[in-house]
């Protein structure tokens, strides 16, 4: 079934040539995705590639325009209002920033996100943005396409993964600039698609338009699979001194063994592709490397308790607007049950407010808490989450009054169970509970990313291996300038799976997977080198 290549061949030519091969082959049914068939064993397959990236949001989308040769560049003309950090660009204002040392240049550096080459890079594209400066990026990319590095990126949906699902009617909460992907300004985008940018926040909507043309005017669209899903992606070794040739697991520690001790250091990444007429394509892909780039909103969390499941309550925005959208809480008296302390749960409360629908607002925190996303949001910017936070603080409940009209919060309460009646019971912070009929509850608590695909569904990349991944509180362990996981070679994470939750923070991860990934493209062609000479 497939061609035998020369060791002279590069990576670059297998890979287009088995995209061309399978292109003609099976045309339209699969996309031209390189596919092992089912049957195949290990061993017979000689479809390799250097990198698969699971997730085609804008962590898989920037990772990709890396890979495919974009280097990014000090400007001629730029001066970085940090003049340290100016001088050090200077000493290497000749090479691309991916082959210069990130480490040092990351060095002193302070900003949003806890990893040095996200607040690095943010810095480079949006210099003091953090101090409400516009200033523009000190760096221009040029197309090097001898950098490429062959890869697939795999997603569920279009290019731009949850943000085509997310509720149109709400404006993002970064501004429009802030949500771009190098090399295509989002304010140009919009220019050019003849809209008036009022302000400069944007809808979801329009965000997952612009991720998706990016993709075509980038020429990413070759790497790229819609309506893959992944089941499997699990690594099998070979010493060269087992007799039987079984394909076995081995422990984190085995991963350190010398290269000329292993027959097979590659991922096994086996799924579906789904297609028009809604069947199901297994495939099975071999790769060297694997990039995680999922997100966290597959899986919404849950409070666990005695009545989840019951068909009033809701654990989406999405499922809520709908209901709402459908009339199904038009004309109830009973308030709607909102649960949460972040933006998702404001939105919530902003659409059952504006249509009139009764809300009961519960929450673990205090409302003075530091910690609360209000608080870290300017309030000419964000009227509506303020206008939230301000009820929350205003509008509380308290033993000696009865709930308000439109609008009561209940700070320090949580849930103890929802019953078949429609009934919630509430309990406070000194035990006092509370029984309130309801129309409807929303539980709004965060969400976790769907890792089923690995062993353990991912916890063992986490910093505590017993809890599932999440953005904030346990995110994948990771290199702080590779992005490789501390727990498995040749696996990276990036984007929320590692505490990056915000578009502007996650391109940092593109780049010190891409950086990572050059160098050892570049040791492994001295290596063949060495030996063809030696």
């Amino acid at each position: 079934m497939y061609t035998n290549y020369s060791d002279t061949e590069t990576e670059g030519e297998i890979f287009n040539s088995l995209v061309q091969y399978f292109g003609d082959n099976l045309g339209q049914k699969v996309k031209a995705m390189p596919l092992v068939e089912e049957t195949s064993l290990l061993e017979d397959s000689s479809v390799t590639l250097p990198v698969v990236v699971i997730g085609n949001g804008p962590s898989g989308i920037c990772l990709s325009y890396m890979l495919s040769g974009y280097r990014p560049y000090l400007s001629s003309e730029a001066i970085h209002p940090n003049a340290i950090l100016h001088s050090k660009l200077e000493e290497g204002r000749h090479l691309s920033i991916v082959d210069q040392d990130l480490e040092y240049l990351s060095e002193g550096l302070e900003g949003r996100s806890s990893n040095p080459v996200a607040v690095l890079f943010d810095t480079l594209l949006h210099p003091d943005a953090d101090f409400g400066y516009d200033y523009p990026s000190v760096l221009h990319w040029k197309l090097e396409q001898h950098h490429y590095i062959p890869h697939l990126v795999l997603g569920k949906g279009p290019p731009g993964g949850a943000w085509h699902n997310m509720e149109g009617s709400m404006l993002t909460i970064s501004f429009g600039n802030w949500m771009e992907l190098p090399g295509l300004k989002f304010k140009d985008w919009v220019s050019s698609k003849r809209r008036n940018l009022k302000g400069d926040r944007v809808m979801p909507e329009e965000i997952a338009r612009y991720y998706k043309h990016y993709v075509k005017v980038m020429g990413l669209q070759k790497n790229f699979r819609e309506n893959t899903y992944i089941t499997s992606v699990s690594r099998l070794y070979r010493d060269q001194g087992d007799g039987d040739g079984q394909d076995r697991n081995i422990s984190t520690q085995h991963l350190q063994i010398e290269k000329s001790k292993l027959i097979k250091r590659n991922w096994e990444v086996r799924g579906y592709q789904r297609v028009a007429d809604g069947s199901h394509v297994p495939f099975c892909l071999f790769a060297e490397n694997v990039a995680l780039a999922t997100g966290t909103l597959d899986s919404p969390a849950h409070l666990e308790i005695e009545g989840e499941d019951l068909p009033f309550v809701f654990h989406s925005m999405p499922e809520f607007g709908a209901a709402i959208g459908k009339g199904k809480l038009r004309g109830k008296a009973d308030p709607v049950l909102i649960v949460g302390s972040g933006l998702t749960a404001a939105d919530a409360v902003l659409c059952a407010y504006n249509n009139n629908i009764p809300v009961i607002h519960v929450f673990r925190r205090r409302v003075t808490d530091p910690s609360l996303i209000f608080k870290q949001l300017p309030k000419k910017l964000y009227p509506e989450y303020h206008k939230v936070y301000h009820m929350m603080c205003t509008q509380s409940y308290s033993v000696d009054s009865t709930l308000l009209s439109d609008y009561t919060s209940f700070p320090e309460h949580h849930v103890l169970s929802f019953k078949s009646d429609m009934k919630c019971i509430l309990q406070s912070i000194s035990g006092l509970k509370k029984i309130f009929k309801l129309s409807a509850a929303v539980v709004l608590i965060g969400s976790h990313p769907n890792l089923s695909f690995l062993k353990e569904r991912g916890c063992y990349l986490g910093y505590n291996s017993s809890q599932p991944i999440t953005c904030k509180t346990n995110p994948v362990e990771i290199d702080a300038y590779t992005y490789e996981c501390v727990k498995e070679a040749n696996l990276f994470a990036l984007g929320p799976l590692v505490g990056d939750n915000f578009v502007r923070f996650l391109k940092g991860g593109a780049l010190g997977v891409t950086r990572c990934l050059a160098t050892r493209q570049k040791k492994k062609h001295l290596w063949k080198e060495e030996e063809e000479t030696g």
